[in-house]
């Protein structure tokens, strides 16, 4: 992940290393030197005043780790009401997409900063209360919303109700929670030229998502245009989420796919809450991604994946492989697609998202098919229960196992 400072970082210790590779040259004007093939850097044989001893190499300055301190959280707000957006059921398996070949010309790193971020969730192993859900050794654990034939959120049921699939053969539920449990969440917003009048109300409603979420949620803004930059890391800080989320340029194109495979990876390797959210809002197709759509499903498809909710402010022209592009993100995660018709409708919207998230039931269970057993896993859940008619579910639509869970 790309902070803005990156490229002056990376042209400094070229120069860094070109500087030891000079004066190595020069040393070899006394003592025993070694022969070396031409074009490689001459090391002497023997120790010189002031230079690294004989066998050593010169080493590019280590890049700071990032060490952060508690940070403040955000008291949350009464979400509304979930509205009529229409989720409907998942598609029942993928696209057969393969893994990529090769990694990404772009391969997302770990975040470094300069200075120290905030981290404010709790220890992995501590209960801080009775939200921590706890994943064991081998279990897949879903996060899955109910609703009912209007669309309304279902909240009350137990684990009775549920029935899981994996390749169509029922599944032994392992655990069962229905809590307000805290997120990592990932907040990736268009930066291209087209969002330049969008910004300020796409920012607000960002915000609002933050307030109206759990106060221990952990959040991480990315910005992205032709390129993606992680702006803030982990924190529950609203000051700092505000003041990234104000790096605008508006410009270049839109690297939808790269920025959404980069935020799953910050979250994979650095969260320490278990369930994870990616929060994307965009105006147009991606013209300037290295992934495809089907490589970023395919990563966020990976065991214990982030859930995606998507807001797409779309004009006729970019509609409809834009709004295929966010409802496949979404739906085989078990998030949502929003196609507002203006800008205004935004904000409304990210308190509904924050809503479904708080409302959500966690699933686990161990899987019949051993792990070592490779290839996609397909996932259906059904929900009955007396006095309700047709219940829908929506969670992921399948995983790749392999990846064992980075968190409790």
């Amino acid at each position: 992940m790309l902070l803005r400072n990156d490229r002056v970082l990376i042209l400094l210790i070229t120069l860094l290393l070109l500087s030891l590779g000079s004066g190595a040259q020069n040393n070899t004007g006394t003592g025993q030197q070694t022969n070396v093939p031409s074009g490689s850097v001459s090391v002497p044989a023997q120790t010189q005043p002031n230079s690294q001893p004989a066998g050593s190499t010169a080493q590019a300055p280590a890049q700071p780790q990032t060490n952060q301190p508690p940070a403040q959280t955000a008291q949350p707000t009464t979400a509304p009401a979930q509205t009529g957006s229409q989720p409907g059921q998942t598609p029942a398996e993928p696209a057969q997409t393969q893994p990529s070949a090769q990694q990404p010309a772009q391969a997302p790193d770990q975040p470094q900063t300069g200075g120290q971020a905030d981290q404010s969730q709790a220890p992995a192993n501590e209960d801080n209360g009775t939200f921590v859900f706890r994943a064991e050794v081998q279990e897949v654990v879903l996060h899955a919303t109910v609703v009912d034939d209007k669309n309304r959120l279902i909240t009350n049921l137990d684990k009775n109700a549920f029935t899981v699939f994996e390749n169509g053969q029922p599944q032994v539920i392992t655990d069962f929670r229905h809590q307000d449990v805290p997120v990592a969440m990932g907040i990736v917003i268009d930066n291209s030229g087209s969002m330049r009048e969008k910004r300020d109300k796409v920012n607000k409603a960002a915000i609002n998502l933050v307030r109206s979420s759990n106060p221990q949620d952990q959040v991480f803004v990315v910005n992205f245009n032709d390129e993606y930059y992680l702006d803030q890391d982990f924190t529950g800080d609203i000051n700092k989420l505000r003041e990234a989320l104000e790096k605008v340029e508006s410009r270049g194109g839109t690297a939808l796919y790269d920025a959404i495979v980069a935020s799953a990876d910050h979250l994979k390797k650095n969260a320490k809450l278990q369930k994870k959210v990616i929060f994307v809002v965009t105006d147009g197709e991606d013209n300037a991604s290295r992934e495809s759509l089907e490589q970023a499903v395919r990563r966020l498809q990976e065991e214990n994946g982030p859930t995606v909710y998507a807001i797409g402010i779309l004009g006729e022209e970019k509609a409809r492989r834009a709004r295929r592009a966010i409802e496949t993100l979404a739906s085989r995660t078990g998030g949502i697609a929003f196609l507002p018709r203006t800008i205004d409708e935004v904000d409304e919207i990210s308190s509904t998202v924050a809503h479904d998230i708080r409302n959500q039931y966690t699933i686990g269970y161990k899987p019949s098919t051993p792990k070592s057993v490779g290839g996609y896993r397909n996932i259906h859940v059904d929900a009955k229960a007396r006095g309700y008619g047709r219940l829908t579910v929506r969670t992921r639509s399948g995983y790749y196992p392999g990846q064992e869970h980075s968190g409790e």
